[in-house]
């Protein structure tokens, strides 16, 4: 049995929940995968995964398990990039991951131009929202919006935007547009959990309303695009309604009111050496990303 190969095969499997997905993905056969991990379990002498005729998951002893494999095929992979570049120029793999919305708008675009100027690099790409911890799941680079905690990181500043109410002309028509931040209570509103976890919404001098929304998404364009339809206002990032705001589909209020910017980080873990790849992306977003979204603008557009 390849450990390494066995690994590969559990983690897989786990993220691609069950195991014909896994096989699919490595390019194996189902029963090549199954007799991976079968081996693997005889070897740790536990079992790692549960398996019904619909699903597949972690036993007690494979939750703890996949923790220490992911770490130790990150670290497998890191050797083997810092063996790459010692060749002078980039190559490997690079996984990267950014939040849904800035990473579509603003991170797929710089992954594109960096794969055309460095034709021995890879890179995945992963879209979300979620924090997740870089070291466990093997990432090399985080795009971060937001405070950064006390972490094992290091960061490299790359701009920063602003927490912007916006809604749709035709509703602030109908129902008034708020010259206060207290006004909210009377309005409909639409919560946006990517950028708040609690039902209130922040602003200058952290200062907090309650909102009660009747609509409560972790989309931020579902978010957007119900404040669109007039549905109320909404709390969203000043990058994610630019163009909707420039077009006249959405107007800013209580620009007053706002709070400080929030900054965009690109973070990766200190304990890690960086590859010549990871070097040359990092070297790009700093020449080429115009990550400044919280210049002063008027009520009617943002500019970028």
């Amino acid at each position: 049995m390849d450990r390494f190969d066995a690994l590969t095969a559990f983690v897989t499997i786990v993220d691609r929940h069950g195991f014909a997905p896994a096989a699919r993905h490595l390019g194996l056969a189902p029963s090549a995968v199954t007799r991976q991990v079968a081996a693997l379990e005889d070897r740790l002498g536990v079992r790692l995964l549960t398996r019904t005729t619909r699903s597949v998951t972690l036993t007690d002893a494979g939750a703890r398990f996949l923790e220490r494999a992911r770490r130790i095929l990150a670290e497998l992979r890191e050797a083997e990039d810092s063996a790459q570049s010692e060749r002078g120029r980039p190559a490997g793999r690079l996984t990267l991951t950014a939040p849904a919305v800035f990473g579509r708008l603003h991170v797929a675009p710089l992954v594109a131009d960096f794969l055309a100027q460095h034709e021995e690099v890879s890179v995945r790409l992963l879209l979300n929202d979620r924090m997740i911890n870089l070291v466990e799941e093997g990432v090399d680079l985080a795009i971060r919006i937001g405070p950064l905690p006390d972490s094992g990181l290091v960061a490299k500043r790359l701009g920063e935007t602003r927490r912007v109410v916006v809604a749709a002309p035709a509703y602030l028509d109908r129902h008034g547009t708020p010259a206060h931040p207290g006004d909210l209570q009377r309005h409909a509103t639409i919560g946006f959990t990517g950028l708040a976890e609690a039902p209130e919404w922040r602003f200058a001098g952290d200062h907090r309303v309650a909102v009660q929304p009747r609509l409560t998404t972790n989309s931020a364009d579902a978010a957007i695009w119900a404040a669109e339809q007039g549905q109320g206002l909404t709390q969203v990032l000043g990058y994610q309604v630019k163009d909707a705001v420039a077009a006249g589909r959405l107007r800013v209020v209580l620009a007053a009111q706002e709070p400080p910017a929030l900054p965009i980080h690109a973070v990766h873990p200190a304990s890690r050496l960086l590859s010549a790849a990871l070097r040359a992306f990092i070297d790009l977003a700093v020449a080429r990303a115009d990550w400044h979204f919280a210049k002063a603008q008027s009520d009617q557009a943002e500019s970028a």
